[in-house]
Formats: C-alpha cells, structure tokens, sequence
C-alpha cells in the first residue's frame, strides 16, 4: 500500500500531538569549526592541533619562561592546545616551572578564567588542555577550579574511560553540544567521579621531551596504552642545557618552528605522518609566534585545508635589561645577569646579596 506524503506528514502531526510530544527545535549546527568550514565533520580525533608548551610560563629574557604571550594572545593566534604544570603552593592549585621558586605563573583558576572568557567570545572553536600534575592532586581538587572558574560546563566528558582516536566526535558535535572544551590530565584522573577530565596516557601515547638536538624522532616515549589506537603528541620544543639543566632555545625557535628547516616542526610532523600514517594530533611548541605563524602552516597541511596567513604576534626583543613582560604572580622577571644570579642561588643554596653583581 502506498501513501501519499502529505497523508504521511499529517499521520506524523497527529501521532506527536495524541502522544503529548513536542517537535524540537533544530539547532543550526557549526558551519565553521576552528576557522574552517571542512573542519567541522572531521573527528577531533583526524585533527592536528598546535600547542603551546607551558602556556602559563610568560615572560623575556627567563629561563623559566616558554612563551612570549599570555594565554588570551595565544588563543587569538591560533594556538587550541594549552599545556599546564601544576603545583601545590600552600593547598592551592598553582602554575609553576618545575618549582613556584622558579617560576610562579600564577593560579589554576585565575588562568582557566581566562580561557573561559575567550572561548565565550568564540563559540565555534574546540580547546583543549593537558595538565602535568606535579604535586598529586586529585581530580575533585581539580573539578573544584573548574567548577569556580566556569568551564566545567563547556567540559567535554566521553562515554567511557578510553577512546580510541577513531571514537571521537566531531569538532561539529562539539560545538553544537557546548562541550568544547578537552581536558586531558596526565596523572591522578579518576573517570568515576570527574569524567571530563580524561587520563592522559590511557588516551595520548608523547615523543621525547627535553630535546637538546634537532633530531626530533617519532618514537613512542610516554603511553599507559596502546599507542597504535591512541591520539599521539610530539614535543617539538629545542632545549639547550645551562648548567647541565635543560632550558628553552629561543635562539634557534625560527628553525625550530619552521615548516620546512632542518629541525623543524614540518619536518617532524612529515616524518611522523609517515611513520604512522596519520599526522600528529598535538604539535607542542615554545614560543609559538617565531616563525611568523609557520606552525600553524603545518597544521594547516596536516588537516588538508588551504592555509591563508594572518597576522599574529611578532617576537618580543630580548635584552640584558630586566624584562618587562613577567606575567605570574612571583614571576622572574630578571635581566640576564640576574637570572644566572637566581639559577646559582637555587642551585647552590645561598643569598643573592652573597653574590656581586657585574
């Protein structure tokens, strides 16, 4: 028996209205996801995402610093992972450089305040965090700030304790759900109780940190899982040792960050891709503006979209001066004299006024 549709769309309207329904609204759904149209229907998992290593650690001239910018310029830029330390200073959830004696960058929920904020301006873009947890917090300790801070609704919290990068939704679904932000914590997740703060290396397999070379290799260095499912992350930041303590290169960051240069960011993610068969998911850099926005070139390859450049932040002048953009609570903003005066006190356990300053 055939129906006509107008007889369908009438025995559709009444058995809504006898059974009490309601026709849902549709949402529109995203017709742009972190600046392209194309994607929006692609898995975050078939995603490649640039990030800044130690996002919170702003200044010049400080060799506890990785970034130029603070974390609002970051994301205006371009940059959509955020990679966090942190510690416990006197029972609150802080963010500092190994210890807040080097490096203080102030709070967890000042700085995911921030985040909040220019993601509520921005309503089409997916961000994601990596929290290093230095001290062992617990995820409910976290689950606190980001309940004050506001983005525990805009956490995205998966169906189980481990995706494979097959599984994710789309940066669409995302969006069009207000679940767009991806937390990743790198020990002490508990999936029962915080389920949107997701366990690392159950789901990212990482390359070696702490490079002082330019041979960035593809080698699996950290995972709890199996990498050959998981989203995976290079650590393409160059370390150069003071001493014998690794600390940012700013002064090879142009090669660095570069598309096509010996030891750069394209070439490592090539030979990833390569290695793989798919393009790394999170790129982590130091000082992302070098460059010019070359790393987001990359991204753009990896993704398959046309890149159009577009003005970001340039390199902030380095001097022997004190610097002037210390941006955390605490933060050393030394001059280059000072800062060998600060790493010898740590160092060596005494004042600074036992050492002369020339």
């Amino acid at each position: 028996m055939r129906f006509s549709s107008n007889f369908l769309a009438q025995a559709a309207s009444a058995l809504l209205l006898s059974s009490g329904c309601q026709a849902a609204s549709v949402q529109r759904r995203a017709d742009t996801c972190n600046g392209y149209s194309e994607l929006c229907d692609r898995s975050y998992g078939n995603v490649s995402f640039v990030g800044a290593h130690n996002s919170y650690a702003v200044d010049v001239n400080n060799l506890f610093a990785n970034q130029d910018y603070d974390v609002t310029q970051q994301l205006k830029d371009g940059i959509r992972l955020l990679q966090l330390q942190v510690h416990n200073n006197n029972n609150v959830l802080q963010l500092c450089h190994s210890e807040c004696s080097f490096y203080n960058g102030g709070t967890l929920e000042d700085y995911l305040k921030k985040v909040k904020t220019w993601m509520d301006a921005n309503t089409n873009d997916v961000v994601t965090i990596v929290i290093v947890n230095s001290d062992g917090f617990a995820a409910s300790d976290f689950a606190s700030v980001y309940e004050s801070a506001g983005v525990s609704d805009l956490s995205y919290a998966p169906d189980q304790s481990t995706v494979t990068y097959e599984s994710w939704p789309t940066l669409g679904m995302l969006v069009d759900n207000g679940k767009r932000l991806v937390s990743f914590l790198a020990s002490g997740a508990d999936f029962s109780s915080v389920p949107y703060l997701i366990d690392e290396f159950t789901n990212v397999w990482e390359t070696a940190y702490d490079v002082t070379d330019t041979t960035f290799d593809c080698e699996v260095n950290r995972t709890k899982g199996d990498s050959g499912t998981q989203l995976y992350m290079i650590n393409h930041f160059l370390d150069k040792l003071v001493l014998g303590t690794p600390a940012p290169d700013i002064s090879k960051a142009n090669l660095t960050n570069s598309v096509s240069e010996t030891g750069g960011l394209g070439i490592q993610s090539d030979t990833c891709t390569a290695q793989y068969g798919r393009p790394p998911n999170f790129m982590l850099v130091d000082f992302y503006e070098y460059g010019g926005g070359s790393i987001f070139e990359v991204a753009a390859t990896n993704n398959k979209v046309e890149y159009t450049a577009s003005s970001i932040a340039t390199p902030k002048p380095t001097s022997s001066s004190s610097s002037s953009s210390g941006s955390g609570d605490g933060a050393l903003a030394l001059g280059v004299p000072g800062l060998w005066v600060s790493l010898l006190c740590t160092i060596f356990g005494v004042g600074a006024g036992m050492i002369l300053v020339v």
